[in-house]
């Protein structure tokens, strides 16, 4: 039987646990999955559709751990402001009116964004949620997403009273589906009561299901917590019970030694932001530390208002270059760890380590393919630097999903681009309205 996909003659870097890189290597897929990886042909080399590798780098397509896709309509809307001036003063009021229309509009954006620039498989924090599912569905993304619950009326589910009804309607929706997966999200500790926290909790648990939050992003969250109930964050959320390995922390920024402990031990998951940390100067969080306690890091762009783009190579070159300046150690968050952390880390934070994240038989073919025959990228001593490094997203040229060409030579094959653009204009001219009043 022939492959559905074949690519021969590539560098392909597998990011598997033996951090293998095969020179010259081949790719076999087929069903999905892929089912040959080697550095020689295979014995029977026929396929539907033969790539040739030659000047390519081959890798798993990258894992974009956090983020607000229908943000993209919110890309330079209000820069250089505080946090809380930010979401407060322009984010909060322009959302209130936002509708599912909107938000689906926003995520086709985000995911031929993503695409194009090499992410295979994002989690999502947003309003109307369904709609980001929809979206991704339809461009052949890979995400976990869920709906955002507040403390307070949200503009998709209504009252409050109905927010976990909502999102336990929303998992069960999309059971089973092979490419949507979907968490259970409190925003924050401060827009949600402790009893709003602890129904997450048992949501999440019932169904099996990641529970995601922001966490500790910054030092005014961590004083506000420490006000009101004289604590630390983590320290907080130990004394609700919802420490355990279905927790992913966004940010993390600022944690104390004895969070660190607590998260180690509870096997917290963490997605790191760094260009929206800087952006937004929020901090730099401890990740060296992290990492050399055993704690699963991912990394995220956030969404487009907070860093201005959902580039992974890009997040990952500022990720490796942020902590060698904050730690003046050239050493530390080398190539191959922040690789790391953009794919196989990525997918574990998201419990999608089975599925994806590294190159290996068996595994769901989510694939991106980087063109090198090109001057920032000649000549080429270690791959996996280069990728960090000197790689930039338009480099990549093909991506495959679930075993399915999604971007071919440049061009989304799921996607009418021109569309997508023009439908995202026209909602950029609703927030202009909005903001006027």
């Amino acid at each position: 039987m022939p492959y559905d996909i074949l690519i021969e003659n590539a560098t392909i870097i597998t990011c598997n646990a033996h951090a293998q890189l095969i020179q010259g290597g081949w790719l076999g897929i087929e069903g999905g999955r892929i089912v040959y990886l080697d550095g020689c042909a295979p014995q029977d080399s026929d396929a539907a559709k033969i790539i040739d590798g030659k000047g390519f780098l081959v890798l798993p397509g990258l894992v974009n751990g956090h983020t607000h896709a229908a943000m993209t309509l919110f890309r330079g809307l209000a820069d250089d402001l505080p946090l809380m001036e930010w979401l407060e003063n322009y984010i909060f009021p322009v959302e209130r009116r936002m509708d599912a229309e909107f938000v689906h509009a926003g995520a086709l954006l985000a995911c031929a964004e993503m695409i194009m620039s090499g992410t295979t498989t994002f989690s999502d924090m947003y309003l109307f949620e369904d709609a980001v599912a929809q979206a991704a569905r339809a461009a052949g993304m890979r995400c976990l997403v869920g709906e955002v619950l507040y403390d307070f009326d949200s503009p998709s589910y209504g009252s409050v009273q109905n927010a976990l009804d909502y999102t336990e309607r929303f998992i069960e929706r999309w059971q089973g589906d092979p490419l949507i997966h979907v968490a259970v999200e409190p925003h924050s500790l401060y827009t949600c009561s402790p009893d709003l926290l602890r129904k997450a909790n048992e949501l999440a648990l019932r169904h099996g299901v990641p529970l995601i939050t922001h966490i500790a992003e910054t030092l005014s969250e961590c004083a506000e917590i420490q006000r009101r109930f004289g604590s630390t964050p983590i320290a907080y959320l130990e004394s609700l019970g919802l420490l355990g390995e279905h927790l992913i922390a966004a940010h993390a920024v600022h944690l104390e030694d004895a969070d660190l402990t607590a998260m180690a031990r509870a096997g917290i998951k963490v997605v790191h932001n760094p260009e929206s940390n800087m952006k937004l100067a929020s901090g730099i969080a401890p990740v060296p530390r992290m990492l050399a306690m055993g704690i699963t890091v991912a990394l995220g762009t956030d969404g487009c208002a907070s860093n201005n783009n959902l580039d992974m190579i890009e997040e990952m070159d500022t990720a490796a270059k942020l902590h060698k300046v904050s730690q003046q150690d050239p050493t530390v968050m080398d190539a191959e760890t922040v690789l790391r952390m953009g794919t196989i880390q990525g997918a574990a934070a998201l419990g999608l380590e089975r599925e994806t994240g590294s190159l290996e038989p068996g595994k769901k073919a989510d694939i991106i393919m980087i063109d090198t025959r090109q001057p920032h990228l000649t000549p080429m001593y270690n791959p996996c630097s280069h990728v960090v490094y000197a790689a930039r997203g338009q480099d990549v040229r093909h991506v495959i999903i679930d075993g399915r060409m999604v971007m071919e030579d440049r061009r989304l094959l799921t996607m009418d681009l021109a569309g997508v653009l023009a439908r995202a204009d026209k909602m950029a001219e609703r927030v202009a309205l909005w903001l006027r009043g």
